[in-house]
């Protein structure tokens, strides 16, 4: 596997992520996706939708706002339990959680640390022009909570039954004592995640039902089945929220890591957010006639930790005749550009003839055109930013009013007809 700092190098050098505020130096934890980087990450999650909400009939989508009403992070417990345990060194200054230091000295220094103490990781902001108790606010930690307190208006609105789901993909924000690894934990992240409403009494077979559907959603994508398992939670370490959590893990270059987490929330969300409102967050079966709170089963996972690891999965070097051939092996549906054309030369006709193409295929997909260089440079550009397949543009396109198609993964080639290469070109995109 790619060690991460190769991996870094190409992600700035080909623009799919960049440091934030690399000018003034950075800022801690904190990256900007560049042309390449935003056009994978919309497929990701894309995919992701496609996958949960567009081809399911028991599920449907919200957006909800970042900025909430305090009391729901009364509600949720946040403000309770969302802690690390955290120790300062007396000698350099070093800020450590707790849980991640073995013995009672810095790993950095070897000095002595502080007491452990608890430290909130939520964004405290204000609200207004007065920064005073009454008008504190925070960044939400998680998307999950503006879609328990929209539960009945989501339901009204829907008219869904039982079992049935509401996802959402936003940002979400927490000031994490130890971050590093790249893309791996940010303070700032986006998420994707569903609640799943099911009986109780149904919660556990639907729990394990969404295991094997995220599960599988990684490996069609293509990611490597020996680069995944499942891990679940003891019954000690699980959230105060939690009946039974399973993470679904990748195998890091530093080692084995959450990917995704599934958890059955039981309950509780629904529950305390009625306490707290006062409002009735519960659910009509009209075939028992019976009011219920419903259980939640919640798969969860982070935008720009699939980032890595479609990255790390995909990353791939060919030794051939000229050196090294570095070949991002990413799933059509993700790769950022699905096409580029390149005319052999830039001689003006066979330019016209290939620009003509690439604006018919932009209808279509995201498509690069590049003249630049030999052929033979291009293609090892497009290789190592993952475009999957590449149209030439020649001399006997202008006598054939023929094109060639060249493949990623395999550097086959083969003839195809201007007139058929939409259709020809969607064929394989969507195999």
């Amino acid at each position: 596997m790619v060690d991460m700092d190769t991996l870094v190098a190409l992600c700035k050098r080909r623009g799919i992520i960049f440091q934030s505020s690399e000018i003034y130096g950075g800022f801690g934890s904190c990256y900007d996706y560049g042309p390449l980087g935003v056009e994978l990450k919309r497929n990701i999650k894309e995919a992701w939708w496609r996958a949960n909400v567009q081809e399911r009939d028991d599920m449907v989508g919200l957006d909800s706002a970042i900025l909430a009403h305090p009391m729901v992070w009364v509600a949720s417990g946040h403000l309770e339990h969302f802690n690390d345990p955290l120790v300062d060194c007396k000698a350099c200054k070093r800020r450590f959680r707790a849980d991640e230091i073995e013995g009672d000295r810095c790993p950095e220094c070897g000095g002595e640390l502080t007491e452990v103490r608890k430290f909130n990781t939520m964004f405290k902001t204000f609200v207004g022009p007065v920064e005073d108790e009454a008008s504190i606010a925070y960044l939400r930690p998680e998307t999950c909570q503006g879609i328990f307190v929209n539960f009945q208006n989501v339901l009204m609105a829907s008219r869904k039954k039982l079992p049935f789901g509401i996802a959402q993909i936003g940002k979400s924000f927490r000031n994490e004592i130890t971050t590093g690894n790249f893309i791996f934990r940010t303070r700032e992240f986006e998420q994707m995640e569903i609640e799943y409403f099911v009986k109780p009494g149904e919660d556990e077979e639907w729990f394990e039902r969404w295991i094997e559907i995220r599960l599988n959603w990684w490996k069609e994508l293509g990611i490597r089945e020996e680069n995944l398992r499942l891990r679940p939670h003891p019954k000690e370490a699980l959230a105060h929220y939690s009946k039974a959590t399973t993470d679904i893990e990748y195998r890091f270059p530093f080692g084995w890591g959450e990917l995704e987490g599934i958890a059955n929330r039981q309950d509780y969300d629904l529950r305390q957010h009625s306490k707290y409102s006062g409002r009735d967050l519960e659910y009509f079966d009209e075939e028992t006639q019976e009011h219920v709170v419903p259980y939640v089963i919640e798969p969860s996972t982070g935008v720009d930790r699939a980032v890595l690891v479609f990255l790390l999965d995909a990353y791939d070097e060919e030794p051939d005749k000229d050196g090294i051939r570095v070949v991002l092996r990413l799933h059509p549906k993700i790769a950022p550009i699905k096409v580029a054309v390149l005319p052999l030369s830039k001689k003006p006709q066979l330019c016209e003839v290939a620009q003509s193409i690439r604006k018919e295929l932009s209808r279509h997909w995201m498509v690069d055109y590049d003249d630049r260089q030999s052929i033979g440079r291009r293609y090892r550009r497009q290789d190592e930013i993952g475009t999957p397949f590449c149209v030439t543009v020649d001399f006997q396109t202008l006598e054939d009013k023929a094109v060639t198609i060249r493949f990623r993964d395999s550097m086959e080639q083969i003839r195809v007809p201007v007139q058929e290469l939409v259709p020809r070109l969607r064929e394989l995109l969507e195999q």
